[in-house]
């Protein structure tokens, strides 16, 4: 299908031109697998999300029907939930063939689509270019975090908004997004102490006298602190370090601490600032996360928070934590590889790697959810370590900056609430499951099966572990995630949706 350019692929092309223009070809030739990746994640959001506009799903023989509301006619492949493969081409309304994403949201006109169509758009010209970026010959395996981390082009594997970056040219793209592999110099900024809130032990190395040192991300520092009257100029000179996937973490040139930055601009879903409520909270849930791993006969670790700051801004704070590698024996060959880089090592193309990793994924993160915690453990999160010869033999977690803790559980196996409140705290069977399992199963597991046949071997490994009072629930029932395009087609409703995915080991 010969499709017309978007504006915001002819605007890429335009910028591309002017910075880079060797990407120019490679970027062109991206576009069509990137308008394929956008439009199956889309799809796969309107065959499965509770979206008030869709009447009714029809299964047919070459595939499923929506009947949407005005009597109008969606037609698309027979969807796989836990399919990462770019394999929808073309989505047909009332017989009219839609190949770009952006394009099939605006002829639907639902409410609130026209900006969706237009982030559709964004995320498709920014994952072709960075697609562009990426070498014609394929590379040695990684051999630290951070280049595994790199590794990961197409960002969210389930998300339409999967690399929509608003706010961010194409040179600031290059200049900073980790699967271009730039190295972003970070600024400091000085903060009188008493202008301040800090939590746990900020090191002396961002201290000068009665100053508080806080790294700020370049981006951050040129769009939001000079609009907000700290001109960027004034910033000290920082360091260098490799922005991690999620772009606003990074991991320093010279070592040391990974520092987690603002960053005030929406990047897929959320607007990645730093609250002073976690800030404040930061040092307390770090230690109460230390207490926790202890339960785990040492096959989980949490990297610990070393200090935040914040200048009681979101827009203006950083927190430090241990980096994963500190949780391997690089003596003894270990290595750490992020869950989210799984899908594309080819180790991980092993059914019986896959069914071991499996195994100790739902062993472990059941048990914490038994213990009183639901971890956030999607790709980015959830880190597993390897032994020398490839096997998965723990795992790592990392931002506790959004996990969920059931009081009456710590109490029921002795363990102390730590002083925290608000969101955090929920004893809700419901909100707990969901933000594990809407994290580990049908986010990290699935997309490393990458289809639902896989994910069925994997989650099968489920019933031969010890049973817990979430076990029943992750066999049997309908599997929860977050309903994203509902989310950005509902601006006005704040927090998490959610819906229900098939169980693949229930499944007809």
């Amino acid at each position: 299908m010969n499709l017309p350019h978007s504006a915001a692929e002819e605007a890429v092309s335009a910028e591309l031109a002017e910075v880079r223009p060797a990407l120019a070809g490679p970027y062109g030739a991206a576009l069509g697998g990137a308008r394929a990746a956008v439009l199956t994640r889309l799809w796969r959001a309107l065959a499965f999300e509770p979206l008030p506009w869709v009447v009714r799903r029809e299964q047919g023989p070459d595939g499923m029907v929506l009947l949407l509301a005005g009597g109008r006619r969606l037609h698309g492949p027979a969807p796989d939930p836990y399919a990462t493969a770019a394999t929808v081409r073309e989505l047909c309304l009332d017989g009219t063939a839609y190949g770009q994403a952006g394009r099939l949201v605006a002829a639907l006109g639902v409410p609130h689509g026209d900006a969706f169509a237009a982030e559709l758009d964004d995320s498709t010209a920014s994952l072709a270019l960075s697609r562009a970026g990426q070498p014609a010959v394929p590379e040695a395996e990684p051999r630290t975090t951070w280049e595994w981390e790199q590794r990961i082009v197409d960002g969210h594997p389930y998300h339409p908004n999967c690399r929509s970056r608003p706010g961010f040219t194409v040179a600031e793209q290059l200049a900073y997004a980790p699967e271009h592999r730039p190295v972003v110099p970070l600024g400091l900024a000085a903060v009188p102490a008493s202008a301040c809130l800090v939590s746990g032990d900020w090191p002396a190395g961002l201290r000068d006298g009665g100053r508080i040192l806080v790294p700020v991300h370049p981006w951050q520092a040129r769009h939001v602190l000079k609009q907000t009257g700290r001109d960027p100029d004034v910033l000290r000179a920082g360091y260098a370090a490799h922005p991690l996937m999620s772009l606003r973490t990074l991991s320093p040139v010279a070592g040391g601490a990974h520092v987690k930055t603002a960053l005030s601009t929406r990047l897929t879903s959320s607007v990645r600032d730093i609250s002073p409520y976690s800030v404040e909270t930061a040092a307390a849930v770090s230690a109460f996360a230390q207490e926790l791993c202890a339960r785990l006969d040492g096959r989980l670790h949490i990297t610990r928070t070393l200090g935040a700051a914040t200048a009681h801004s979101p827009d203006l704070a950083a927190v430090l934590r241990e980096p994963p590698e500190v949780y391997a024996d690089a003596a003894a060959g270990e290595r750490v590889v992020p869950v989210a880089a799984l899908a594309g090592a080819a180790f991980a193309r092993s059914a019986a790697w896959r069914a071991a990793f499996a195994r100790l994924a739902l062993s472990v993160c059941l048990r914490v959810l038994d213990l009183g915690v639901a971890l956030e453990a999607h790709g980015q999160n959830l880190l597993v370590v390897l032994a020398a010869d490839g096997s998965p033999v723990r795992l790592v977690y990392r931002d506790l900056a959004d996990i969920r803790i059931s009081p009456a559980r710590l109490t029921r196996h002795g363990l102390p609430l730590p002083p925290v409140s608000g969101r955090l705290v929920d004893d809700d069977v419901a909100v707990l499951r969901r933000k594990l399992f809407g994290s580990l199963l049908t986010g990290a597991l699935g997309a490393t099966a990458g289809s639902a046949a896989a994910f069925a071997e994997m989650l099968a490994e489920a019933a031969g572990l010890p049973p817990t009072a979430d076990t029943g629930a992750l066999l049997h029932d309908p599997l929860p995630t977050k309903a994203l395009t509902l989310m950005r087609l509902s601006p006005d409703a704040p927090g998490d949706q959610w819906t229900q995915l098939p169980n693949p080991l229930t499944a007809g």
